[in-house]
């Protein structure tokens, strides 16, 4: 069986909304070394191999929104879809604290084999997505650990992450900030400028109002959970982008 380096949820439906899942898996493709990037179980478990939790809240949103998913299929630490090709970090040798063997003097051959079999690929599938539907508005969906190694936790159990267009995510931070049970970062705990990245290729560089979401991964770590996240998220993106005008 042909390896496919993404999934598409619901592809025919209707609505404005595309969700964009860049790190929904921690698979690591035969082509790549067996199958094996030589990091341990628990450690390809853990927010460094992909984001625990974002797949189920896309699949969830996606589905509350009438959009499509789309998903992908292998480990950020394989080849990371949300940085460009250029990008010094497309490949990691290391992440917060873990070594990964499979990575280190990678060949120009290797790396290349990776950005043909899976980041063009995915990428080539969103760009297409993206332009079968009329006025299409992008979120991207991802989940961060509460606590990096060595480093103070982070509070937030939500960030709205942004780059130069501001049109959506300002008014969603807004609009989140008025819940009074969430604590919400502003272009935390990342920022949301990277060149090249995801939303910078088939957001901003399309004029599409787009926003990023991260989640605290420990508060989606069941179904019940993500699904309770993406039935909270629906509406007030909905009444967002209708507040917006856009």
């Amino acid at each position: 069986m042909t390896y496919k380096p993404f999934v598409i949820d619901g592809q025919d439906r209707p609505g404005r909304w595309t969700v964009l899942c860049d790190h929904a898996s921690n698979e690591v493709p035969d082509f790549v070394n067996g199958g094996s990037l030589g990091v341990a179980d628990e450690d390809m478990a853990r927010h460094i191999a992909y984001d625990p939790g974002a797949e189920g809240v896309s699949r969830a949103l996606a589905e509350a929104l009438d959009g499509p998913a789309i998903l992908s299929r292998f480990s950020r630490l394989v080849i990371d879809p949300n940085r460009g090709e250029e990008d010094p970090t497309l490949i990691m040798q290391l992440y917060d604290g873990t070594i990964i063997p499979g990575n280190r003097g990678i060949s120009d051959l290797d790396a290349d084999e990776r950005l043909r079999r899976c980041h063009r690929p995915y990428h080539e599938a969103v760009a297409r997505l993206a332009a079968a539907r009329d006025a299409p508005v992008l979120v991207s969906v991802h989940s961060y650990t509460p606590q990096l190694r060595g480093r103070p936790p982070r509070p937030w159990q939500i960030g709205v992450l942004y780059s130069t267009d501001t049109r959506l995510a300002h008014p969603l931070l807004a609009r989140l900030r008025a819940e009074p049970d969430l604590s919400v970062g502003d272009n935390q705990p990342y920022t949301g400028h990277l060149p090249g990245d995801t939303i910078a290729r088939h957001a901003i560089a399309h004029g599409r109002p787009n926003v990023l979401i991260e989640l605290r991964n420990d508060l989606i770590a069941t179904e019940v959970q993500q699904r309770a996240w993406a039935a909270r998220l629906a509406p007030i993106l909905t009444e967002t982008l209708a507040g917006a005008s856009l």
